[in-house]
């Protein structure tokens, strides 16, 4: 039964992470020649939602070697995705059909330090968990790294108003989310045994 458990999520981490990172890296190039419209808007809102089982699939695969770090890691994750998946819904699909008067006179109280607070939990949740995916050695270190580095900007930049840093940040990190997800489908244990084949690289601790 937990392998078939096991199985079931690794497929819908797999769907999910795939679906979240095209909703993240399309949308992207679109609005590199439209500018940011309705429907890009609708699926970037969408990305952070349809991330969460892949973490949970990168979590569990990654359990055992991810130890007592990996596990907090994990939970302050799934709490910083949370809060700026909420705040991405608000901003693309609240605030976007809004004019610029009533967006301005939105963001006041506490909207914009909730809005600011949500990005810095979740840029220091994907630091945390970029560095479990690294320590732990079970998935490809590209995007490994790539999760611990990019994602962190991301939560800050993805502010900023539409142009080719903001266009390549989505790509980059749409790019990550899928290649994190094809790499669910690897069986479990070949990273693993690679790494212990080079006993002289920091490990987990």
């Amino acid at each position: 039964m937990p392998t078939l458990l096991s199985d079931r999520l690794t497929c819908v981490g797999v769907l999910s992470g795939t679906l979240s990172g095209l909703f993240v890296a399309l949308p992207a190039l679109v609005e590199v020649f439209t500018g940011e419209t309705a429907t890009t808007s609708f699926f970037l809102a969408l990305a952070p939602a349809l991330s969460l089982p892949l973490l949970a699939a990168l979590h569990q695969r990654q359990s055992a070697a991810g130890g007592r770090f990996g596990e907090t890691a994990y939970v302050i994750s799934l709490i910083g995705l949370g809060l700026f998946g909420g705040a991405a819904f608000a901003s693309n699909l609240v605030l976007f059909y809004f004019d610029d008067a009533v967006v301005e006179k939105s963001l006041t109280g506490p909207t914009v330090p909730a809005f600011l607070g949500s990005a810095a939990v979740f840029a220091v949740s994907c630091g945390l968990f970029g560095t479990a995916l690294i320590r732990a050695r079970v998935f490809p270190r590209a995007p490994s790294w790539a999760y611990a580095t990019v994602l962190p900007l991301f939560a800050f930049l993805t502010g900023l108003p539409d142009s080719v840093l903001t266009n390549a940040l989505h790509f980059a990190v749409g790019t990550t989310l899928i290649w994190l997800a094809s790499a669910l489908w690897q069986p479990a244990g070949k990273p693993a045994a690679r790494a212990a084949a080079r006993p002289w690289l920091p490990g987990p601790g």
